[in-house]
């Protein structure tokens, strides 16, 4: 059995997100040009994804300044909900999630304070969520990142690459 190809569990991330009590928000619309998400092949590339709720910026400022820890890995939560959002955007729905067969790697950024060098903890918020979510196949690899600055002053910015059945 290749890397990735695991038995797929019958419980759907679909049931998983209703037993959480979550709803996936719309895919968030791109603050310039690009596109929120990207299939290509069997691969969905989600744009960076910020940590928005209605469409509004949650968390914004440096972690280590402004945020502890712990906001800090809830803003990367939000995100990787915002980016599980654009993928199952490209897949037709919530439904479609049950198509996804690897979450591959995420891809994150930290708004950092001077000295702070935790990044990996605050975007455990994110791979945990993702591993809850998607049980085994959330598991993936990961850059966590410290950043200067980042859009709109947003404290974490998040991009998922995942693997999913062609339809």
């Amino acid at each position: 059995m290749a890397w990735g190809d695991e038995p797929v569990s019958t419980e759907t991330a679909a049931a998983r997100l209703a037993a959480m009590g979550i709803t996936l928000p719309p895919c968030p619309t791109p603050l310039g040009s690009y596109v929120p998400a990207l299939t290509d092949g069997d691969l969905i590339v989600t744009s960076g994804m910020l940590p928005l709720v209605d469409g509004k910026l949650a968390y914004t400022g440096a972690v280590g300044d402004v945020h502890d820890l712990a906001a800090a890995a809830e803003a990367a939560r939000l995100c990787a909900l915002n980016a599980v959002a654009a993928v199952a955007s490209e897949l037709g729905g919530v439904e479609g999630l049950s198509r996804v067969k690897r979450v591959v790697q995420v891809i994150g950024h930290v708004l950092s304070a001077p000295g702070f060098d935790q990044q990996p903890a605050v975007l455990n918020g994110a791979s945990e969520w993702l591993a809850a979510v998607f049980g085994e196949r959330g598991r993936h690899t990961r850059m966590a990142l410290g950043s200067h600055a980042l859009p709109l002053n947003a404290t974490v910015e998040l991009a998922l690459v995942v693997r999913v059945d062609p339809a």
